[in-house]
């Protein structure tokens, strides 16, 4: 039986243990107040369970290739999924993005992972620029 089978057989008990109290002429407000947080519980147990799973969706270290379409300058970049870093600054990995901050230079990363399209913001007084380049995994 799996897990979304248990809570909703859980659930169920509950319910029916309330009925049961209505109809013995019990207060049901215990029952009642029990299944709320059975059902708070459990639906916050549910969305953890399910951004724990997205976010882990791979493992291991991976290369990808960047390149500047300008310029046509190529760089390598070695993303570490288990300690959650980019050529070893911390990053935040998502499903969708992977966004680090480069340490000597504070520029900040944002790759979109199905496009493999790189935004660069560089900081600076005069209020930054942008770069835009194109990542490849390596095979």
């Amino acid at each position: 039986m799996g897990f979304s089978a248990k809570i909703g057989l859980i659930w169920s008990i509950m319910m029916k243990m309330t009925a049961v109290a209505y109809k013995e002429g019990i207060s049901a407000a215990p029952a009642l107040s029990l299944a709320r947080v059975v059902q708070g519980l459990t639906a916050a147990l549910m969305i953890g369970l399910s951004a724990a799973t997205a976010a882990e969706g791979q493992h291991g270290v991976a290369a990808m290739t960047c390149t500047n379409p300008v310029s046509g300058a190529n760089w390598q970049i070695r993303i570490d999924y288990d300690r959650h870093t980019v050529d070893s600054n911390p990053a935040d990995i998502s499903e969708t993005t992977i966004s680090w901050r480069d340490g000597p230079n504070g520029w900040k990363y944002q790759l979109d992972r199905k496009s493999g399209a790189l935004t660069v913001t560089l900081a600076s007084a005069t209020g930054g620029n942008f770069l835009y380049d194109q990542c490849k995994r390596d095979k």
